[in-house]
């Protein structure tokens, strides 16, 4: 189609206006020979046709300027299902095709943002933890604002609650959710059944963010049921221990049953000199069990912290004299209130992976070091060595108990270590040294 410019075109359609514009003069001098009322009609009638004629080239023109008024609008308010048509190839041509164009770009993206929100709809409605979507409306009031399906279920008989008082939704809580809401954060509770057992109690972890949504503040509740996972993980848990236990009773019983055959084919034979030996070898395995069978029973029972005040310089040069290490001068004032039993044996565990670390390095070398640190509200306490570290596996399943990589190790060392740090109201981590080795780093509240 052969292309002509718009102004070509307005001026065709103008042309009988400009025509009767410049006839004006000539009507003017016409009539007024013909005397002022004839002159007076004559000007009114020709301005008259002007302006029909004037609205007449550019009515097209108009029409299109308000229909894309309309379509601008139209797609303010979220509507893309029509369109322009312009039948001229020309500058409003193109300008209709670049609004087309927009609209098709429009109507793309609602539909995939339209697509995305049934998705991300289908998925919130249909995940077993609970949502609860909370913000303060104008009476200044906490209400919810959205729940899903797991949320009703769990809080309202699977009826709706949004619109509610979360004051109101609190009452028919059980009191342990409720409390574990008013502590505000993120907790960990247990639901017990009216007139159940401990086998229908139910645990459940609360998680709560709060962030700003239009301008308003909002909380987000996800309320999870861990029962069933953390049932799993017991089972997991005890067939490791009763795997670990039953490696170290048959190392341990094996030996000792041969041995105490050979003993009685001894005696029967007369060989009596041979016996001392066979003795000195069931001891050692026996006391080898007894002390395997301790430090479980050491970790299954770890009593509470009995707190003393104690001064870790005298504290850590009394650990000196039982394994060696470098420590750099400790101020005399600093102290701390420690059960002052149970944290000696954690760093003693430590203290003797530290020595194994690096007596396993290529060359071995006996480098261990602890440094003290005081923070603003935690004493940080390290232990360090030249080993040859942890590779990513091993750090983050150390901590856990019954895992080792050591061929006659319980797993239970650093686990104890583990239990007796957070029991005084601290943690404890493990990262690699730059230059090799491994720093295993506690931190304990100040004071």
């Amino acid at each position: 189609m052969k292309r002509r410019s718009f102004t070509f075109r307005l001026f065709l359609r103008l042309l009988p206006v400009l025509a009767l514009a410049a006839a004006v003069p000539w009507y003017l001098a016409f009539w007024l020979d013909h005397g002022w009322g004839v002159t007076v009609i004559s000007v009114i009638v020709l301005l008259s046709l002007m302006w029909w004629s004037l609205r007449r080239a550019t009515a097209p023109i108009r029409s299109l300027l308000r229909a894309l008024s309309g379509t601008t609008s139209s797609y303010r308010d979220g509507e893309y299902n029509f369109g322009i048509y312009w039948p001229s190839n020309d500058e409003l041509g193109d300008l209709v095709q670049a609004h087309r164009e927009l609209g098709d770009v429009l109507r793309a993206q609602r539909q995939e943002l339209v697509q995305r929100e049934l998705l991300l709809d289908t998925m919130v409605q249909n995940t077993p933890v609970s949502m609860l979507l909370l913000a303060h409306g104008g009476d200044d009031v906490q209400r919810v604002v959205f729940s899903n399906l797991a949320a009703r279920k769990l809080l309202h008989n699977g009826w709706k609650l949004e619109g509610q008082r979360m004051h109101d939704v609190m009452e028919t809580m059980p009191v342990e959710l409720r409390d574990a809401i008013a502590r505000g954060g993120d907790s960990l509770f247990a639901v017990r059944e009216e007139d159940g057992d401990e086998d229908d109690e139910q645990v459940y972890h609360l998680s709560r963010r709060n962030f700003h949504l239009n301008g308003r503040p909002h909380d987000l509740l996800l309320i999870r049921l861990l029962t069933a996972e953390l049932r799993r993980q017991e089972v997991q848990t005890w067939k490791k221990v009763i795997r670990v236990i039953s490696h170290e009773l048959n190392n341990s019983l094996a030996p000792i049953a041969s041995l105490a055959h050979s003993g009685g084919e001894l005696v029967r034979r007369g060989k009596v000199e041979r016996l001392e030996e066979v003795f000195a070898t069931i001891e050692d395995r026996a006391r080898h069990l007894e002390g395997f069978i301790r430090g479980y029973a050491r970790f299954a029972k770890l009593p509470q912290p009995q707190l003393q005040t104690v001064q870790w310089n005298m504290f850590l040069t009394g650990l000196q004299h039982q394994i060696p290490f470098r420590m750099a001068e400790i101020p005399d004032d600093l102290h701390s209130r420690v059960d002052i039993a149970q944290l000696g044996q954690a760093l003693l565990n430590l203290l003797k992976n530290a020595h194994e670390a690096c007596a396993d390095a290529e060359p071995p070398t006996d480098d261990v070091e602890v440094r003290l640190t005081r923070l603003p509200q935690w004493l940080r306490l390290e232990v360090l060595d030249r080993g040859k570290g942890m590779n990513e596996a091993v750090l983050q399943n150390a901590l856990m108990p019954f895992y080792s990589t050591k061929r006659n190790g319980t797993g239970l060392g650093l686990a104890l270590t583990r239990e007796i740090v957070e029991a005084h109201g601290g943690r404890i981590s493990l990262q690699n040294r730059g230059e090799g080795g491994l720093c295993v780093a506690i931190f304990l509240p100040a004071g």
